[in-house]
């Protein structure tokens, strides 16, 4: 319930594990002020568009007459436009305004929200953000890069052999980045491995290119391009490293999808993004290095490329991964570990005495 004249702020996550989604407010226009705890230059929209994992900041003012007036949501769908099922699926709730008037027979209902295959306006809106980058709210974003990343995160196949004693071999749907579709390991975690320097758990040889490049984005390809390989491979940064990763989705399998990439520990700055083939050459030369949103969460364009900088000095092991559950645990995910620095203040802290010690044997 609001009141007519009042300003709102409203604090909004996607706590959907599958889909990016879609939302307005019918007859409100909504003023975008802050993404992942980071204030933003503001925009106003008469939607917005929320992967999964992700948070926005919304100024909602209530200038409208007195009623009642739907808030909704809509699944966003990239992939196969034949399914029609999720034009159905409608999340609503009432905007109710206080006061004394005739009950509505019925809310109205946001014109705006746009439809579940609009990619079209999942672009746009993802096109707006910039860091407000001011005196107040300086940002930092990394210019003189140590290491670069080129992620392929594709839709993969792996294929088991002898599953049962009448199939000899069987295709596995999977999912992976430069074709190392993660695994998570049985005897211990790569927390707990890395700090008690447990072998054997994970493997530090996770590639910082895909071991082929292609046409990523087409709809042909030949040979075993779609095929994985499964292993629990990390990438170790030293402390302070400046990092630019690119993601470049894939159409292998006729899978591609916008991937919302999510990077626990950090914040990153968005410096590119784009459609098609990523080229080293050119695609730079159009990097904002000026005011890039800083989000810990943002999604690859479906059939495009995403680049990312981030200073790597929050030194500990951090998982980072497609926000899309079904991805990730297809394998769409690896782990970043970072080292301590030099000094006290640039490691990670020991456990406090007083801490509680774990039970479980290891």
């Amino acid at each position: 319930m609001v009141d007519q004249g009042k300003t709102y702020l409203l604090r909004l996550v996607n706590a959907v594990v599958s889909a990016d989604m879609f939302f307005a407010i019918a007859q409100h226009d909504l003023t975008d002020v802050g993404m992942d705890g980071n204030y933003i230059k503001p925009v106003t929209t008469s939607y917005i568009l929320i992967s999964p994992g992700q948070t926005l900041d919304i100024l909602l003012t209530a200038n409208q007459s007195l009623g009642h007036y739907y808030i909704a949501a809509r699944q966003f769908w990239s992939q196969v436009e034949q399914v029609t099922e999720y034009d159905l699926v409608n999340d609503t709730m009432i905007l109710q305004y206080r006061g004394n008037y005739p009950i509505p027979s019925s809310p109205t209902f946001p014109n705006t929200l746009p439809l579940y295959k609009d990619l079209k306006a999942a672009i746009k809106f993802q096109s707006i953000f910039r860091s407000l980058a001011s005196e107040d709210y300086p940002i930092n974003v990394p210019l003189n890069v140590t290491t670069r990343m080129f992620i392929a995160v594709s839709i993969n196949k792996v294929v088991f052999r002898n599953i049962t004693p009448s199939t000899s071999e069987e295709d596995i749907l999977a999912s992976s980045a430069n074709n190392i579709s993660w695994s998570n390991p049985i005897s211990s975690n790569v927390l707990l491995a890395y700090y008690r320097n447990i072998s054997g758990v994970y493997a530090t040889d996770f590639p910082d290119f895909p071991p082929s490049f292609y046409n990523f984005t087409g709809d042909n390809y030949e040979g075993d391009l779609a095929l994985t390989n499964i292993g629990t491979k990390v990438k170790v940064l030293n402390y302070n490293e400046e990092v630019e990763i690119v993601f470049q989705g894939t159409n292998l399998l006729d899978g591609s999808a916008i991937h919302p990439m999510h990077l626990h520990g950090y914040g990153f700055y968005v410096v590119g993004k784009g459609f098609g083939n990523y080229d080293n050459e050119t695609d730079p030369k159009s990097f904002n290095l000026v005011d890039p949103v800083e989000v810990n969460t943002f999604s690859v364009p479906k059939n495009g490329w995403l680049a990312i900088r981030f200073v790597a000095n929050n030194p500990s092991v951090w998982f980072w991964y497609c926000h899309l559950d079904r991805h990730m645990t297809l394998g769409m995910a690896t782990v970043f570990i970072v080292k301590n620095g030099g000094t006290t203040e640039t490691s990670i802290r020991e456990p406090p005495p007083h801490m509680p010690s774990c039970k479980v044997p290891f």
